[in-house]
């Protein structure tokens, strides 16, 4: 078990003054925090710039697929809903309404490992931050020689889902699926395909590796948690029942959903990297989380920044945070 803490200054200070607040924003307390997922919209008075710009920088991948294509989309049904991008954390774009799920290849550049990692951004499961912790993410992992997909999910949403708390693990394993039917194509190894998830993209990645799917293609190897979440709190429960089940959870998905519990030697080894000064989802989420693999015999490499807060993405030079792109891909590169 590797632990780690840097120095910095907090990013977030003055910013947090110039976004509106909506969906779960989570506050400090005592055993965490109130709820981890938060969605953010930037200000009136910044967004026409922040679109114009990200729109004049949009990020292509070598090639985009659709999960399900030629196949009937599992727990789908008939709805009027249109795919739309706005703006979200920190100016960068999300994606709503999903109805076809797709994903996004970025094949290693330069000395490649064989290994790949399927990225699963955030947004509270009520959008799909698709660029700075989706598109940014894959490139950066593929300029160090891992091959990395974009997942773009599907979010629980029981207006186009009949199953709506099964239907982003259902395509995350479908994405899981593909990048191993592909791995002589990509150049990926046998045995060595990992997720990476932030924040509720952490929750969904932490589910494709406790709750085990019986086909062993759709099961990560290994996974890096990004602020992510891993505990059943009162708050965290709360969060799930308005924006994943959309109803209270029954006893047996309480047990279901104590993640903690369910941590066993099969458990895939992990990253994680957490900001001490989160107020989103609490940095022992990720500490209590490697307590329990280490229980366990899992490997597990955890760095905590002083300083961060929530969403920082590929993270900033001034608070420490940019460091844990390369620390990852060292990881990833580590691993058998």
């Amino acid at each position: 078990m590797t632990i780690s803490i840097s120095r910095g200054n907090n990013r977030f200070l003055v910013e947090k003054n110039l976004f509106v607040h909506l969906g779960y924003l989570g506050h400090g307390t005592s055993d965490g925090v109130r709820l981890c997922g938060a969605f953010v919209l930037v200000g009136r008075f910044l967004m026409a710039s922040l679109l114009s710009s990200f729109l004049s920088s949009e990020v292509v991948a070598q090639e985009e697929i659709e999960l399900w294509a030629g196949q009937e989309i599992p727990f789908a049904k008939e709805n009027g809903l249109k795919e739309f991008e706005l703006v979200c954390w920190g100016g960068n774009m999300c994606a709503d309404d999903i109805t076809v799920p797709t994903l996004s290849f970025y094949p290693a550049k330069e000395n490649p490992s064989g290994k790949a990692v399927l990225v699963i951004p955030g947004g509270g499961y009520n959008v799909v931050a698709f660029s700075y912790e989706g598109h940014d993410t894959a490139k950066a992992l593929a300029e160090r020689g891992v091959s990395a997909g974009v997942l773009k999910y599907r979010l629980p949403d029981n207006r186009h889902s009949t199953n709506p708390q099964m239907t982003p693990l259902t395509d995350a394993r479908r994405a899981l699926e593909i990048m191993r039917d592909r791995a002589a194509e990509l150049g990926i190894r046998d045995g060595h395909v990992g997720v990476l998830g932030y924040s509720a993209g952490a929750h969904l990645a932490t589910l494709t590796g406790l709750w085990r799917s019986d086909d062993s293609n759709q099961n990560p190897n290994f996974s890096v948690l990004v602020y992510g979440v891993t505990r059943l709190t009162k708050s965290n429960q709360d969060w799930l029942e308005k924006s994943v089940y959309h109803r209270p959870l029954t006893e047996n998905e309480i047990a279901k959903n104590t993640l903690l519990d369910l941590v066993n030697e099969e458990t895939p080894p992990a990253f994680l990297v957490h900001a001490m000064d989160d107020n989103v989802c609490h940095y022992t989420e990720s500490t209590y989380y490697a307590e329990r693999l280490t229980e366990h015999g899992v490997e597990i490499e955890m760095h905590l920044f002083p300083t961060g807060g929530h969403g920082f993405g590929l993270g900033l030079a001034e608070d420490g945070t940019d460091q844990w792109m390369d620390l990852v891909t060292h990881w990833v590169r580590r691993l058998n």
